[in-house]
């Protein structure tokens, strides 16, 4: 073991670098501080009537974390003071007096509008306005009755509130004594029902009867753009086994590149124009909502969407208008989009970093996957689940019998993630989570559970109920789609089959 001997010599070099590095930490520091204090105060216009709010609600806790937040936003730097959004009017049935105010806790559309009224009359006429109008749905059947009571909190259903009604939004109410009147807390506050507030869903269907829930992604009280042209704002929602279009981007080379290179996606930008302000990768914004050097930014996330992906079967996202159109007579609005504008938007936002033959090569892709899954599961599982129930072999009511959960899975879970993974291009969940497991449903589940509900209505003496399901069944069967299934596979397909996979394990045989 050697001993480590300092001369003077020494001692003087390791002061003379030790005060180098002690300056250069002590400059960092003082710059880091100082650019901190200049990011913090951007010398935001505070108002009379704002000096007034933060005087109080700045302090401390929860109200200083607001007012922090709301200095740092561009409504501070643009002089947009607290009572510009949370004035009430007179009429406002959720307005209450404070500190020489008419005060509205929630800021609806209707407010948003007063500034920003393009965004807000786009949006209002999107799908997504409409999210909160579920009752109807399958949906909002297990979260209503198969998951959930209303036995809780005086009414309250946790599944529906703590759940689906985060998303899709709630139907807000006014807390009410026993006589009707609104309540209010000890400092004069309105109080919300708590079995619809807090939320934040996007079809949120407010007390002042607009839609929606603009801070669903422009979270309050910063409106950070960065945050909001991030794929994780998109992901509060759309994500998990339904509808897992965070996964799959994730999962495909468009997300891959906006994480190796989100560094250089200049998310801060105004405005922010793909193939100008930023070139490394496309977010869920970029593609469905945000500016190319052709065409503005848009708040109806249904402008460039062709197909509906969501129910059992696809069809184009205008069939629907267009068929109820035809049917009372009455002519499209003026400003109708058709499925092919829809579509030629979307296209505008590929063709910033793709060519014109490798998009329409990738639409080919697409379609063909979405007809797959109409032509060969999607419709024929609807068909046979309607003969069931046209012919009595199901009861009135929606999930008690196991089929019906087998075929919610089938195109509700597997069925939307086949036609999803395919959309977004992340093949893992086109393959492995969709068709693959709306196979596997289909022939080891929903027609086994179909032959067995057939045997059953035999049995029962109802033979002209069960011939018609069975009729049904082997037509679904014997076409070309189904009939390996039944051994019916032709010899030259059989052939082909096993040339193929001898030529597999040569392969590996090496």
């Amino acid at each position: 073991m050697h001993a480590i001997i300092f001369t003077r010599k020494h001692t003087t070099l390791l002061l003379t670098v030790g005060m180098v590095f002690f300056s250069f930490f002590l400059l960092s520091a003082w710059r880091s501080g100082d650019e901190k204090k200049q990011n913090h105060d951007q010398h935001p216009e505070i108002d009379a009537e704002t000096a007034q709010c933060i005087a109080c609600h700045g302090q401390h806790g929860r109200g200083k974390s607001i007012t922090e937040q709301w200095k740092l936003s561009k409504h501070a730097q643009a002089g947009v003071g607290c009572l510009a959004c949370h004035q009430a009017d007179t009429e406002d049935v959720d307005g209450f007096k404070h500190e020489g105010y008419l005060i509205a806790t929630i800021v609806t559309p209707k407010d948003c509008g007063q500034c920003h009224t393009q965004e807000v009359e786009e949006f209002t006429h999107s799908h997504h306005a409409d999210a909160g109008l579920i009752m109807g749905s399958l949906d909002n059947v297990l979260a209503e009755v198969v998951e959930g009571h209303t036995d809780f909190n005086n009414g309250a259903n946790p599944a529906a509130a703590s759940g689906c009604w985060q998303c899709h939004g709630s139907r807000v109410a006014i807390q009410r004594d026993k006589d009707g009147q609104p309540q209010y807390d000890e400092h004069g506050v309105l109080i919300l029902d708590p079995k619809t507030w807090p939320n934040t869903g996007i079809g949120r269907v407010n007390l002042d009867g607009s839609k929606g829930s603009c801070s669903a992604c422009h979270n309050r009280h910063r409106f950070s753009v960065n945050q909001v042209r991030q794929p994780e704002n998109c992901g509060k929602c759309h994500l998990g086994p339904d509808h897992p279009q965070l996964e799959i981007y994730q999962e495909s080379k468009h997300g891959i590149n906006f994480y190796a290179h989100k560094a250089e996606m200049n998310l801060d930008a105004q405005p922010w124009v793909v193939g100008e302000d930023y070139f490394a990768a496309p977010t869920c914004a970029t593609c469905h909502m945000s500016a190319t050097p052709d065409q503005p930014v848009t708040h109806d996330v249904g402008d460039r969407i062709s197909w509906t992906l969501r129910p059992k079967v696809s069809e184009k996202i205008d069939a629907g208008a267009i068929a109820q159109a035809k049917a009372s007579g009455n002519s499209l609005p003026a400003d109708f989009l058709t499925w092919e504008q829809r579509r030629s938007n979307m296209q505008n936002v590929c063709h910033q970093c793709h060519s014109k033959g490798y998009v329409e090569s990738f639409y080919s892709q697409y379609d063909n996957q979405v007809e797959l899954y109409n032509e060969k599961f999607g419709k024929p599982a609807l068909q046979l689940i309607t003969e069931l129930r046209k012919n009595g072999l199901l009861t009135p009511a929606s999930f008690d019998e196991k089929i019906e959960w087998t075929y919610f899975y089938l195109w509700h879970h597997e069925g939307r993630r086949a036609r999803m993974g395919a959309a977004m291009m992340g093949p893992d969940y086109t393959q492995w989570h969709g068709n693959f497991e709306v196979a596997e449903r289909f022939y080891m589940e929903l027609v086994p559970e179909i032959q067995e509900l057939i045997h059953k209505t035999r049995a029962e003496g109802k033979t002209d109920a069960a011939g018609k399901v069975q009729a049904r069944l082997d037509e679904i069967l014997n076409s070309d789609l189904h009939k390996w299934f039944i051994g019916k596979m032709s010899p030259e397909e059989i052939k082909r089959r096993k040339e193929a996979a001898e030529q597999f394990r040569k392969r590996y045989s090496r």
